[in-house]
């Protein structure tokens, strides 16, 4: 491990080892970052108790800013205009941008000062991951002379054409208008004032205008850890093979082709399948799945904690997850790390993971199209299942050398270093 360890400053005003999503991306990063640099963490209120069960202490290792009196009533706001839960995350987004301005306001209170005073040499806003959401800090930080490193930001995958109707059950209104974010003025300042941008998915880089494109990095939002994901799957190439789905059962995840794709592999006892998650799409799941005469060969587990996850996972061979509109793609990571071959639609941060010597990318297409892929793609790996055991090990051996938390936070930690010593040479 290098020597070099600059004094950072951390954004992550979503960051929580307890829960899944943004803030767990939140939580494995900053304390990846943390073995390797002098950091200091700045989350929101909300986070504190998980941080100090996570044996981090107040003040010295990280600092919980009281930002309810804002973010608690526009979060009550938001899960009316959202329209049921789990769904409208384009409001979601938009809203919780609007709060998070005010948390970057208590945040420069507080920690004003000693950037200016140079307590840091680096400032790394790493959640909200959101692109739509600007830091009025990063101006003020650079006027400091501190670097100011932004991401992963990631989001805004646009929705396939074909996919109106899946948009429209997940109340994803504002997001017939989200392009409007770009004529925010204070969302230009925050990339001109930004030293560095991490985009999380290569669609995020895209989005960067053209002017900013010599200080974007692509880095993929996901990764694991290690030691949370330990199991390696069998790949038993015996028959039946095992699919396994893990995601909201909404719409845009696309468990309603999956069926479609499996259905006469199923039926004629070559393949069973299981899904792990919840959502408003379970009865209607469980009743097409009879009615495809393959209720006995799916297993529905419901939602289970993170940990057990890979318990069902890792009972796999391979990954069917065909979903049209993934931002980062965390589940495939976490399949790849325990040697099973993931099989995704080729769109946004699945096909940004998945190439052909690690796993299937089915062409993007309609609904019909995308199980047509699916079912032959299937068809040919039940004819030849040992081009699973070269793509499992693939699969696993680009997880340890790209995909973990440590490896990515060497990446940035390197970035960082080129930063500060560009500044030293002018």
């Amino acid at each position: 491990m290098s020597s070099f360890r600059p004094r950072v400053l951390v954004i992550a005003e979503a960051a929580n080892p307890e829960w899944v999503s943004v803030p767990l991306v939140g939580w494995s990063l900053a304390s990846a970052l943390r073995q390797r640099a002098d950091v200091h963490i700045v989350t929101q209120v909300r986070n504190r108790d998980a941080f100090l069960r996570a044996s981090l202490v107040e003040d010295r290792d990280f600092t919980a800013i009281d930002s309810e009196a804002v973010a608690a009533p526009l979060y009550r706001l938001a899960e009316v205009l959202r329209m049921g839960k789990g769904r409208g995350w384009t409001t979601v987004s938009a809203i919780a941008a609007l709060s998070y301005l005010y948390f970057e306001r208590l945040l420069w209170q507080r920690f004003g000062p000693d950037i200016r005073a140079g307590r840091y040499d680096i400032v790394h806003r790493i959640t909200p991951l959101s692109p739509t959401a600007s830091s009025p800090v990063a101006a003020k930080v650079a006027a400091a002379g501190v670097p100011f490193v932004l991401g992963p930001l990631n989001g805004g995958v646009p929705w396939p054409k074909g996919f109106d109707a899946e948009r429209r059950r997940e109340r994803e209104w504002l997001s017939y208008v989200r392009g409007v974010y770009k004529l925010n003025p204070q969302i230009r300042r925050t990339l001109d004032a930004a030293s560095l941008i991490i985009a999380g998915s290569r669609h995020t880089a895209s989005e960067v205008p053209a002017v900013f494109h010599d200080k974007v990095v692509w880095l993929p939002e996901n990764a694991i850890d290690p030691s949370r994901f330990n199991l390696v799957a069998r790949q038993d190439l015996s028959l039946p093979l095992r699919a396994c789905f893990v995601g909201r059962l909404v719409p845009y995840k696309g468990p309603q082709i999956l069926l479609d794709a499996v259905a006469s592999f199923a039926r004629d006892g070559r393949m069973v399948l299981d899904i792990v998650g919840d959502g408003p799409m379970l009865d209607e799941l469980r009743e097409q799945a009879a009615q495809l005469g393959i209720d006995d060969k799916v297993v529905f587990h419901g939602a289970l904690p993170h940990s057990q996850v890979q318990e069902v996972l890792s009972g796999a061979n391979l990954l069917t997850f065909p979903s049209i509109r993934e931002f980062g793609g965390g589940v495939v990571v976490e399949a790849m790390a325990l040697g099973v071959v993931p099989m995704v639609v080729d769109y946004a941060g699945p096909g940004d993971l998945v190439t052909d010597q690690i796993g299937f990318a089915i062409p993007l297409g309609t609904r019909a199209e995308i199980t047509a892929g699916m079912t032959a793609t299937l068809e040919r790996v039940l004819k030849d299942p040992s081009v699973l055991t070269t793509k499992a090990a693939a699969a696993r051996t680009k997880v340890q050398t790209e995909f973990t938390w440590d490896n990515k936070a060497a990446r940035i930690v390197d970035l960082y270093q080129c930063l500060l010593e560009r500044r030293a040479s002018i």
